[in-house]
């Protein structure tokens, strides 16, 4: 579809950025807070890159109206983050932590001065580690109410201000990575226990989409997911038909749940006949399609290219943790894909496909498929930076890849699609998670590294001013 005239970009356009708790926040030991998995998983010697954690990350905690004040002064008109359960709940339930609320007082009220709209992440992979030991943490059912009540309590206290809320982040990811590949906590390879745990998830979600019509009937809410639409990488037709495997078992699988409220039925007789779908128990289904969302976040970074796998064909890739390009290694399901490095594609150092055009094919496909309105969550370049004289930091790949994908959001807008915002990953760098520190991604440069904290000291990059004039411009001057 090719376009004379582009649409603008809509006037409450919410041009935003994001981060997580775990990789900002630091202060792991402060005021009450309890340990997560991951401030448990991070200090297993050989899970993380030089074995970095979240103690400190960037000390966002102590310096949050420092970089609100950044912010400002870039004109962000929203800020996406997530809240940390055990700041709020130590031990995941039980008594609450008043200091922990009051921290996220203290943020939004911190953001709504600067007329910053806050958009609250409820979960971004950092359940508490005494839920972890106590039941299994998202293998158990306990897990749906406990959640839901540290929820609940979140929307009683903020929202009254806060509007825009994310459920889960990226459930593909953290039970996929969590329960079959092991790579994240609590490490865990066994396929079935992973679709176990991602029923219990999307229960969760449900029932937190339930509460928040009670409790923020004005609000909007919908989870966030980590979505690289399939392409087939010949015209091939068997290698199409592995896309659309690809695209039914690694997108709709989850965003069909969110949306339609049940399982698509091509992959679910698939699980059912290898022995992996997940117990449904009475009134499962009916909780699902109750807690469909207002709206999809969309986390997009790359696309995937698929051709067939043989019965007997490869497992799970290898993944690029390094930052050295050329290290990551194709990977699959035999008897349903395998993925294919895109010879038309650029890639990171982390071997991630830059495909601006991707998104727009992504925010096309999730519109014609949910007709719900979108909000990207995340979109952005991890590079590496460099401080030359008088503190200059001249990021113009980090330019030239969030203009490439914010033309592609116009695109998309004229297409059609309802995009309510674009949140870049992420507006300070920040404590990658298997990556350290030397994957930067924010328009703020913070002097640290993987060994050394050194004084955290805030440094605006070049592309901070490139954002800053896009905002100010509504997108006219991209």
């Amino acid at each position: 579809m090719l376009h004379e005239k582009l649409d603008d970009f809509p006037k409450n356009f919410l041009w935003g950025s994001a981060s997580a708790a775990y990789q900002v926040e630091g202060a792991r030991n402060e005021d009450g807070k309890g340990p997560s998995i991951w401030d448990v998983f991070s200090k297993i010697p050989g899970n993380t890159f030089q074995g970095t954690n979240g103690d400190v990350a960037v000390d966002h905690y102590h310096r949050f109206k420092e970089d609100v004040a950044l912010m400002a002064e870039m004109g962000l008109k929203a800020y996406r983050f997530s809240t940390s359960w055990t700041r709020i709940y130590p031990e995941g339930k039980g008594t609450v932590n008043e200091i922990g609320l009051q921290f996220y007082d203290d943020l939004i009220n911190e953001l709504l001065k600067y007329n910053i709209k806050p958009i609250i992440t409820l979960y971004h992979w950092d359940i508490p580690q005494a839920l972890q030991e106590l039941y299994g943490g998202w293998e158990s059912r306990e897990i749906i109410e406990d959640f839901n009540n540290y929820c609940i309590t979140l929307y009683k206290r903020f929202g009254d201000r806060v509007k825009y809320w994310v459920t889960l982040n990226e459930q593909n990811i953290f039970i996929g990575s969590g329960y079959a590949l092991g790579t994240h906590p609590p490490g865990v390879k066994d396929h079935k226990r992973m679709y176990e745990a991602n029923h219990n998830a999307n229960l969760a979600n449900a029932m937190a989409i339930q509460s928040f019509r009670l409790y923020v009937p004005d609000g909007n809410i919908g989870p966030s997911f980590a979505y690289n639409p399939a392409y087939s990488f010949t015209c091939h037709p068997e290698n199409t038909l592995s896309s659309e495997n690809a695209e039914e078992f690694e997108s709709h699988w989850w965003l069909d749940v969110y949306c339609l409220g049940k399982y698509p039925s091509i992959a679910w007789k698939y699980l059912s006949k290898h022995n992996l779908a997940p117990t449904i128990l009475d009134g499962d289904m009916e909780l699902l399609a109750d807690g469909t969302p207002d709206f999809v976040g969309f986390n997009y970074y790359r696309t995937n290219t698929y051709e067939i796998n043989p019965l007997d064909g490869v497992g799970a890739a290898q993944k690029n943790t390094t930052g050295k390009k050329g290290q990551s290694r194709e990977g699959g399901i035999p008897g349903l894909f395998k993925t294919k490095r895109n010879p038309q594609l650029e890639t990171t150092n982390w071997d991630w496909e830059i495909d601006p055009i991707g998104l727009r094919v992504g925010l096309r496909r999730i519109t014609s498929r949910y007709g719900l309105p979108i909000l990207i969550t995340e979109n952005g370049l991890g590079e590496y930076d460099k401080i030359e004289e008088n503190d200059v930091i001249n990021d113009d790949y980090r330019i030239d890849y969030l203009r490439s994908h914010l033309e592609q959001c116009q695109e998309a807008i004229t297409d059609g699609v309802n995009l309510l915002g674009y949140c870049t990953w992420s507006f300070t760098d920040l404590l990658s998670w298997k990556n350290g520190y030397q994957k930067r991604y924010g328009f703020v440069y913070v002097n640290r590294d993987e060994t050394d904290e050194k004084d955290l000291r805030r440094i605006k990059k070049k592309s901070f001013y490139w954002y800053k004039n896009v905002i100010h411009t509504n997108g006219q001057k991209l």
